[in-house]
């Protein structure tokens, strides 16, 4: 995935929330404008090309707070879907929050 594509589409404003991502958000007590600057500052940790309907994407930032997005991307429209956005916990991520725990 192009980051950099990703991040045009935040700047248009080409987003769209799902209503469990929102739903989500609101129970993690985390703001719309936290998952955009995640988006435009963060650095995308997973790839998930064959993930239906669309490839879909980690992404991770500690710019405001420690935050995960999950997003896909549709080339066509070049609009992002948000999935879900949470924050990362030392249970499942290693320190760097990044890196999956091996089970």
């Amino acid at each position: 995935m192009d980051i950099q594509k990703i991040r045009k589409s935040v700047k248009e404003s080409n987003i769209n929330w799902n209503k469990h991502s929102l739903e989500r958000m609101m129970k993690r007590g985390i703001a719309r404008e936290e998952v955009r600057q995640a988006v435009l500052q963060g650095e995308i940790i997973e790839e998930y090309p064959n993930d239906y309907p669309l490839p879909s994407c980690l992404i991770f930032s500690s710019r405001l707070k420690p935050l995960h997005v999950v997003l896909a991307y549709n080339e066509e429209n070049q609009t992002i879907y948000i999935i879900t956005v949470y924050i990362p916990d030392l249970k499942h991520f290693e320190n760097d929050l990044k890196t999956r725990k091996k089970i």
